[in-house]
């Protein structure tokens, strides 16, 4: 069947790429339709429950992809009304200036963009006011001008984070407050205010915020792009593929299998595809027709591959005095992004992680065996956790790739050693300093349930690379502008259009290039 109604613009999906778009485009009273392959996440008390989300992942998409080996493995995807933001720990980094250029790594070339750090910095301070971004600008050395301060101050620090930070500051390194999308008013004493809808507890970071109050994309974009009576969104509805017209130049429908599992053609003048990077990938894939062999928008061989999600670590320091705190996610250093004085190459950048708790560290034990002393139990350990998020560049190989089997199924290779020396080196100068930071020397624990992972190919959250944009169509997917080379009007607004990864989280520069991309939309419809 087919829709009667012809759109002005499809968007597919509603993260932190199509979800901002939808924002964007919702004014101009075009007729915008919205396909989601989800639903609205249930609001229950499982949201908040460490061992439903962490341990049982019951909110995790009840699907599995393959490595490159053919073994099965559980991807980090969430399929529900704002995309992988409902679960994401809403810090909103810009990438630094030199991430926009050739960046040399110690296995490699972390390749340039086609545009550089100017040209998104508008967008940036934008995709700040637009997702309440808390922070300052000023306090971190290797980040780029901002024309604009963040829209709020900072998320204080509790006693023992602030304690943290200064002695941080004493070894002469440069903590700065994380920047960090909440809908938070805090008095003077950094607390919760009464009328403030975050009320600063410790289910921020990896669950999905039960009084709305942290900035996911269907919270600040897609509810409000819906009050527009010219957005419509259909959710349940997963869409197969892309059809064109016989010249192959134009996207003519938009293929969805309904909650009932019927076909549904949906038309636009413009179709934006924005499902994640390897979904958005495997669509192109499974888009191929006769004028497009390889794939939709593959003349150049590069949809799927070059596949990135860094280079991560999720640790859980023992802290020496207990640490009471519940907002932990409120310091990041980048002292060792580009280098340090014995290393010539990037390290990376350390953030604090969300509070970990007595269940999740229970579910750990396991792979903790003999690596805790037995007589601290989990609840005494927990109280006592200090929890770290290091994160390196992971660099885009062609071989790093999405590709399709005979039956559809998603398979994912991957060089999980790809550019980890500086990782390794960044988790060793957290280690080092762990006895001056008032740490237990010996306890640097790895928090892999966090990652919601038994294998690391399994941590997609941070996925990007698969259609990246660039200026020559030999090697790039899109144009500048997010614009298939190889159709009329077709665009790509997730983290597929990343050439290169950087070492922060990916949201911001996908919520900044969404904005971006919108006004292009915007000036090509008028």
């Amino acid at each position: 069947m087919a829709d009667d109604q012809h759109y002005d613009v499809i968007i597919i999906g509603t993260g932190a790429g199509g979800g901002t778009l939808a924002h964007r485009l919702a004014p101009t009273g075009k007729r915008i339709l919205i396909l989601e392959r989800g639903d609205y996440l249930p609001r229950e008390r499982d949201n908040w429950d460490s061992t439903a989300v962490f341990v049982k992942g019951k909110y995790r998409a009840p699907e599995f992809w393959y490595d490159k080996h053919g073994d099965a493995f559980p991807p980090e995807v969430n399929y529900y009304v704002g995309g992988n933001t409902k679960f994401y720990g809403a810090a909103l980094f810009r990438l630094r200036p030199e991430d926009f250029g050739e960046l040399r790594h110690h296995d490699g070339i972390s390749p340039a963009w086609p545009i550089d750090y100017d040209d998104l910095e508008p967008y940036y301070t934008q995709a700040e006011q637009l997702y309440l971004v808390h922070g300052r600008h000023g306090e971190d050395p290797t980040e780029g001008r901002a024309s604009g301060q963040y829209p709020h101050p900072p998320v204080e620090h509790e006693p023992r984070i602030q304690q943290l930070s200064d002695d941080l500051e004493k070894k002469g390194l440069h903590p700065f407050h994380l920047p960090i999308g909440v809908n938070l008013t805090q008095d003077g004493n950094g607390r919760a205010t009464h009328d403030s809808a975050c009320i600063r507890c410790d289910r921020v970071d990896g669950f999905p915020c039960l009084l709305g109050a942290k900035s996911d994309a269907q919270v600040i974009c897609v509810d409000p792009a819906l009050a527009y009576d010219n957005v419509t969104m259909v959710t349940g509805a997963n869409v197969r593929r892309l059809e064109t017209d016989p010249t192959g130049r134009t996207v003519t429908s938009v293929v969805a299998e309904l909650g009932d599992g019927s076909p549904y053609g949906f038309s636009a003048d413009i179709v934006v595809v924005a499902c994640g990077a390897v979904n958005s990938a495997a669509l192109l894939l499974r888009s191929a027709n006769d004028k497009h062999p390889g794939g939709l928008a593959n003349s150049s061989d590069v949809v799927g591959r070059h596949y990135m999600r860094h280079n991560n670590l999720a640790l859980m320091a023992v802290s020496k005095e207990p640490n009471p705190t519940k907002f932990q996610k409120t310091l990041a250093l980048n002292d060792w992004y580009l280098g340090a004085d014995d290393w010539d190459f990037p390290l990376g950048g350390i953030q604090m992680l969300g509070k970990s708790d007595s269940d999740q560290i229970r579910g750990e034990a396991p792979r903790w065996a003999g690596k805790v002393t037995p007589d601290m139990p989990f609840e005494m350990l927990a109280h006592h956790a200090v929890d770290f998020w290091l994160c390196g560049e992971d660099l885009p190989l062609p071989d790093s790739r999405v590709t399709l089997d005979g039956n559809g199924d998603i398979h994912l290779a991957l060089d999980e050693k790809n550019n980890i020396a500086g990782l390794e080196r960044l988790q060793h100068k957290l280690k080092g300093m762990l006895g001056h930071l008032g740490m237990h020397e010996h306890h640097l624990l790895p928090h892999s349930i966090y990652l919601h992972k038994g294998m690391p190919i399994g941590a997609t959250a941070h996925q990007a690379g698969t259609v990246r944009f660039g200026a020559d169509p030999r090697s790039s997917a899109l144009d500048v502008d997010c614009k298939a080379h190889d159709l009329d009007n077709l665009y790509v607004v997730d983290t597929s259009f990343f050439p290169s990864i950087g070492a922060v989280n990916p949201s911001l520069t996908a919520i900044a290039n969404a904005l971006r991309v919108g006004d292009r939309l915007i000036e090509r419809m008028r």
